[in-house]
């Protein structure tokens, strides 16, 4: 990595916390000189966060330039319900055919979250990604790529709240305890228990955005009052 890569990464890493942590504000245009002075470097490594930023959803652009992005309950519930269909079918399509999942692809993933329970990662916005890859991981195992695909889609409008679902300690103790709950369970072929826990663990994740979606809205609309 070069300097001026590694300088956009700190940058990068720096403002999503500070937009998943609220220290900006969801009425703030986010300019590039204006950040250049925050986090003290050129406007180019700005720029590449920002392009970085938008493309996970974690900033949105209005008229007037780059926000921080503004989440939409309703939407967030709707999409949360597609992305428990999705995942349950996996598991559904096997169980009713009395199928097994592909070892190859999820034995190595429940060896990399044995390996995160060994050393369990420092709660950050970017655990995200490899909460996907886990759920990929498993829909994929399951023989249908058209499942994978829409999955892929689902998670991207979703990303930008579920980056606040993994800020604390026990939550990501808890995810690194049910994923492997569940691998196991798929590659024993026990799939209605999996099935089950595979249900509680994206509700409990469903539950958890959509709270902080609310506080993050209510915030908003304070902020908003204020400036009325």
């Amino acid at each position: 990595m070069t300097d001026t890569e590694s300088l956009a990464e700190r940058v990068f890493v720096a403002l999503r916390d500070d937009l998943m942590w609220g220290r900006l504000r969801p009425t703030e245009r986010l300019a590039e000189n204006t950040l250049a002075g925050r986090y003290e470097v050129s406007r180019t490594p700005v720029r590449e966060a920002l392009a970085r930023l938008l493309a996970d959803g974690l900033i949105e652009r209005r008229d007037r330039g780059l926000y921080p992005y503004r989440p939409r309950v309703d939407d967030l519930e709707n999409l949360y319900e597609l992305r428990i269909t999705l995942e349950l079918r996996g598991i559904q399509r096997l169980e009713n055919a009395d199928g097994r999942h592909d070892p190859k692809i999820l034995e190595p993933e429940l060896e990399r979250w044995r390996e995160f329970r060994k050393s369990p990662p420092t709660p950050d916005a970017g655990i995200v990604k490899e909460d996907e890859q886990f759920h990929l991981r498993l829909l994929s195992s399951s023989g249908n790529q058209a499942l994978v695909t829409a999955l892929e889609a689902v998670n991207a409008r979703i990303r930008p709240m579920r980056m606040l679902d993994y800020l604390t300690e026990d939550r990501v103790l808890a995810t690194i305890d049910e994923h492997i709950d569940i691998a196991e369970r798929v590659l024993d072929g026990d799939l209605a228990d999996a099935r089950a826990l595979l249900n509680a663990h994206v509700d409990g994740s469903r539950q958890v955005v959509i709270q902080r979606a609310r506080e993050a809205m209510a915030m908003f609309d304070v902020v908003m009052a204020l400036r009325d």
